[in-house]
């Protein structure tokens, strides 16, 4: 059965779901659509980036990704269709798509429309035209190069990991960009503090799970994508020291210091 996913940044109640969706259904009988997401921040790339980036490859292959993110084209851009590693994924050129690649596409195509059309007219018909066992290249033409954005990537400097936090979940908890493999090659067998926004808010040991220290405990693990995310056990982290996008986690050697104050 073909699976279209929908990654957008409309609210619930908002219409243009129900329009995306009825297009769909009209033009792709049989076809199982899923939201993948909804409302992500207004025309954040990179917060939809991370969502579709940490998602897509939970599906079948063969599954078309609709992204509805920043979707009005201006002169310089333009819709596109991108097939790589089995998924094809549909939006605007507006630097999304090596976000969520992190490599380069298998293939990148222009699709022809109406000059009036409307974008969710455009990417309705694209998926219904994949689904109905047309070819990319019969839909447009092709690209060789597409706009980029650069990636949010921790520094290391000498002893000192400088990462910032790219996401914050359902429950406040906050993801860096700090991968375990980079923690690992500067701090193994070696003792650190991972500070959070400050010297006075800091963490001197990884957690496997959020029980492993008290409720009202500040602590950081590394989760399912092997990215570090601070947390407090029974609280929401962001909140309480009013964390966001881009707030700074460093990590540096370990000096003697009171231990870590619980937060509650």
């Amino acid at each position: 059965m073909p699976v279209i996913t929908l990654t957008t940044e409309w609210k619930p109640d908002d219409i243009y779901a129900g329009i995306i969706k009825g297009k769909l259904c009209c033009l792709c009988p049989g076809a199982t659509i899923i939201d993948n997401s909804f409302n992500i921040p207004a025309l954040n790339i990179s917060h939809a980036s991370f969502v579709i980036r940490n998602t897509y490859n939970n599906y079948p292959k063969g599954t078309i990704h609709i992204i509805c993110i920043h979707t009005e084209a201006n002169k310089e851009q333009e819709y596109l269709i991108v097939r790589a590693k089995d998924h094809f994924f549909i939006g605007t050129d507006n630097g999304i798509f090596n976000l969520i690649l992190n490599s380069d596409p298998d293939e990148v195509i222009s699709i022809d429309h109406k000059k009036d059309a409307d974008e969710l007219d455009i990417y309705a018909k694209a998926a219904s035209d994949l689904l109905s066992g047309k070819k990319p290249a019969d839909l447009g033409k092709p690209l060789k190069n597409i706009y980029e954005r650069l990636p949010l990537r921790a520094t290391i400097d000498k002893d000192v990991i400088i990462g910032s936090i790219i996401f914050i979940d359902s429950y406040g908890n906050a993801i860096s960009n700090i991968t375990r493999e980079v923690f690992y090659r500067v701090f193994e067998n070696r003792k650190y503090r991972i500070l959070v926004q400050s010297n006075k808010n800091y963490i001197d040991q990884i957690s496997q799970k959020y029980s492993d220290l008290p409720v009202g405990e500040m602590l950081a693990r590394f989760n399912s994508l092997d990215l570090l995310e601070i947390s407090i056990n029974g609280a929401n982290v962001s909140e309480l020291l009013s964390l966001s996008i881009g707030s700074v986690v460093r990590i540096d050697l370990a000096t003697k210091a009171p231990s870590p104050n619980r937060l509650f």
